[in-house]
């Protein structure tokens, strides 16, 4: 939950236990310029932020994390500790005279570190410990604006093409670069902090970066910038996620809401419905905007909005293993359709639908009034209404106007997929790693399906450096359901991958008997949907750390 700006440390207090008293959950909450003394960054405005690491303590005794913005720009201000010493280091980007550069960007007069420089680079990387960054503590993560860079008096609103780098290169040849070597400069400090933590050893880096280039998706998400609360601003929201998809940058994603303007209810409810299914997924707004947390427009508003964000949260399973394949292979956890059907061609120029990993069709509402969707079903699959009991088969219905309310979330479930699910309501993702899970499985017209687990401390370099993660593949077929487990390293105990319940969808007979692997399945219900079946299997005794098969 972002916003330029929450004011002071009681207004920041406020949100964090309004979406515990509104049953919104929320990871973070994040600081835009105001909450700096000056614009300076790195430090803290002491009349609306006084006690910062105790503000920042109090979120994450609750699970949550603070991220706080760092921008290029560097007051020009003697009395400036950053300033200062990169002056004294003559770490600057120069005038083509080999003078430093002096920009104006919102702290006035500024200058601009030269991350062309591995030297400044590793010297950058050691000011987000806390002993530096004062009021800072290890729950505290970084977004960087304005890195292209912004230049507010400069040619085309950044640096004059003649200005001077590292070895005397000429910004025209680099300015691509620039605001990727900061944003990498600054995902190594954070790196840098966790190889110096006892508390949080090995902690992974979190930095948002505006500013991207080849080699981006390394370092961490970016985002499409400055929008507006605008229905074609929504609806553009989709080929630009897309186009980084498949560009490499799969972690991506626009501000919720609109930047600028007042988004009505409507289309506020409707980016959000949207906006779950972005890989990166934040609300933000200008200063100059009315504020639009969910629990200030009327309940039903605040209610569809919670449950577009509970929707996120319970498919969280199925969203770290997409992140694992994008880490592992490059996948889009975001994807057009045309990904997963490159033989169909009336796919091609779909904009206003997408594939969330390979087994969920998203086809979200996106004109103002909206009575219906028009939802294309691709291929030959099977294709179920992840809130219904609907099933549709592509070939004979490839194309579906499909009726909607302010409630509706049009998203559909491959048939021939299983994906995991985390059902309990929960204040953000800390509070659900020892949650049971929910496994669906939709059948193909084959009877089969299949789909993979991914699970790690969500934190640390373990899973890397340690091999410390769980993975398993889920496989249903001959009507038998089998997770094979892939690597474990003893790693995750019972207590954290308990199975509660599965629900099998698309049966061609009705299920009399479920046998486990030593004993019988006895709470299991199966209910006639359409014509197939639909088989619930309750408090089955099964870990995700564990082989296991059952024979139905």
């Amino acid at each position: 939950q972002c916003r330029w700006n929450y004011k002071d440390e009681e207004d920041v207090a406020t949100v964090d236990s309004n979406f515990d008293h509104f049953g919104i959950p929320c990871d973070v909450i994040w600081l835009d310029i105001e909450h700096t003394d000056g614009k300076r960054y790195m430090t803290w405005d002491k009349a609306h932020f006084p006690t910062p690491e105790n503000m920042q303590n109090s979120l994450a005794e609750k699970g949550r994390k603070m991220v706080a913005i760092v921008d290029p720009h560097i007051k020009k201000d003697d009395s400036y500790h950053i300033f200062k010493e990169a002056q004294g280091k003559s770490y600057f980007v120069r005038n083509k005279d080999g003078t430093d550069f002096d920009g104006w960007c919102w702290p006035g007069s500024s200058m601009y570190l030269d991350m062309l420089n591995p030297e400044i680079r590793k010297w950058w990387a050691t000011k987000f410990v806390p002993e530096v960054f004062k009021g800072s503590t290890e729950s505290l993560y970084i977004w960087n604006d304005m890195n292209e860079p912004s230049v507010f008096n400069g040619p085309e609103i950044t640096m004059h093409k003649d200005n001077l780098h590292y070895n005397d290169i000429e910004h025209r040849d680099v300015h691509n670069i620039y605001g990727y070597l900061y944003h990498m400069a600054t995902a190594e400090g954070l790196v840098y902090r966790g190889d110096k933590s006892l508390a949080k050893p090995s902690d992974r880096a979190f930095v948002l970066s505006r500013a991207f280039f080849s080699g981006s998706q390394r370092v961490g998400p970016v985002w499409t910038g400055d929008n507006t609360a605008d229905w074609n601003h929504l609806k553009v929201s989709i080929p630009m996620c897309l186009t980084l998809g498949v560009s490499g940058l799969t972690f991506s994603g626009a501000d919720v809401g609109g930047f600028f303007g007042n988004p009505n209810s409507e289309l506020l409810t409707r980016w959000y419905q949207l906006g779950i299914f972005y890989p990166f997924f934040r609300a933000h707004a200008h200063i100059d905007t009315k504020r639009r947390e969910p629990w200030l427009f009327e309940e039903s508003v605040m209610s569809n909005i919670r449950s577009a964000i509970q929707l996120r949260y319970n498919l969280m399973p199925y969203i770290y293993t997409l992140f694992h394949m994008a880490h592992k292979d490059g996948a889009p956890v975001m994807r057009p359709i045309w990904y997963e059907f490159p033989e169909q061609e009336d796919t091609f120029s779909s904009e206003d639908a997408f594939l969330f990993g390979p087994s969920l069709l998203v086809s979200p509402v996106l004109e103002e009034g909206a009575k219906a969707v028009n939802v294309l079903f691709p291929g030959k699959d099977l294709w179920y209404d992840l809130f219904g009991d609907k099933v549709y088969d592509a070939e004979k219905t490839p194309r579906v106007p499909m009726p909607v309310t302010m409630e509706s979330i049009p998203v559909h479930v491959r048939g021939g997929s299983i994906i995991p699910r985390r059902m309990r309501p929960r204040r953000n993702t800390e509070a659900m790693k020892k949650d049971p899970f929910t496994i669906v499985v939709a059948l193909d017209k084959n009877q089969e399906a299949r789909g993979s687990f991914y699970l790690d401390d969500g934190s640390s370099f373990d899973f890397q450096q340690k091999r410390k993660f769980l993975s398993s593949t889920f496989v249903f077929k001959n009507y038998r359901l089998e997770n094979d487990v892939y690597h474990n390293a003893l790693y995750f105990t019972n207590e954290f991958t308990k199975v509660e319940k599965i629900i099998v969808r698309g049966l061609k007979r009705k299920v009399g008997k479920v046998d486990g692997n030593m004993t019988k399945i006895k709470d299991f219900s199966c209910t006639q949907e359409g014509g197939t079946w639909t088989l619930v299997i309750k408090k089955p005794d099964l870990s995700l750390t564990e082989n296991w098969s059952l024979k139905l």
